[in-house]
């Protein structure tokens, strides 16, 4: 993946425990992501976010959220 170039609207996959819920990823840069999804609210602060379809998988912490944003910072 170019992380120097910015993304819109890419499919992504939200996982936690169990769950996993769909998301677009509205921007990405080498440290975090604003991510779209219908359930924010039921996101836990920690995730992981798989970016669709080069399966690559990154671990998120939770900056703020909206009704259908959130924004994370990786780590």
């Amino acid at each position: 993946m170019n992380e120097n170039k910015p993304r819109s609207a890419h499919p992504g996959l939200i996982s936690f425990g169990r769950s996993q819920t769909e998301c677009n990823i509205r921007s990405i840069s080498p440290f975090g992501a604003a991510l779209d999804c219908r359930e924010a609210r039921s996101v836990p602060e920690e995730f992981a976010l798989t970016l669709l379809p080069e399966g690559e998988r990154r671990r998120c912490a939770v900056v703020w959220r909206k009704e259908t944003r959130i924004a994370v910072a990786f780590y």
